[in-house]
């Protein structure tokens, strides 16, 4: 996926940097090495319905959108206006790709039930409405706090750690 599509002219350059690179709204692209752990960890397969919440540029949907392929879909929300705008002429032309301004905080529900959800800034906990909207069986990749954990619905909601990182803190309404 050519990263630098989704960064700012002016930082093309560092487009393949190990670092994470300033996008509108005072947001940020995440580094490459945590965005390849969080896709790994959310386990999409082909013709899956997958949740993105905060698309920020388009990066992680638009490498989701080739992994779930035509037969799969993509919902992304962003919750800043600008940054919705930027990442929707990013993803345009993915056909699978449905960029939508909201709170993704809050899901999407028009769409559950999702077989993932990706979160893509640290919530001080874990949605509800999010593991509300997973199918069981799905798995929900979101950082909490410092701490990445995946959440699994098998029988209730079972939480692994996977690691600490540093995201934008989660706005909206289960947001900070």
């Amino acid at each position: 996926m050519p990263r630098e599509n989704f960064v700012l002219p002016e930082q093309g350059r560092y487009a393949y940097a190990n670092y994470p690179l300033p996008i509108p709204g005072q947001q940020t692209i995440s580094q490459p090495l945590t965005v390849a752990v969080m896709t790994e960890a959310l386990e999409a397969r082909r013709g899956d319905k997958i949740l993105e919440v905060g698309t920020g540029s388009g990066y992680q949907a638009a490498i989701l959108s080739e992994i779930v392929g035509t037969t799969g879909k993509i919902i992304t929300t962003e919750i800043i206006p600008e940054l919705f705008e930027f990442a929707k002429k990013n993803l345009a032309g993915y056909e699978n790709t449905k960029v939508i301004c909201a709170d993704g905080s809050k899901g999407y529900p028009p769409e559950k039930p999702y077989d993932g959800i990706i979160v893509t800034a640290s919530a001080p906990s874990v949605p509800e409405p999010l593991t509300e909207q997973l199918k069981e069986g799905g798995r929900l990749v979101i950082p909490v706090g410092d701490q990445m954990i995946i959440v699994e619905k098998k029988d209730g909601l079972q939480q692994k750690f996977l690691g600490y990182y540093a995201f934008v803190p989660l706005t909206g309404k289960h947001g900070h």
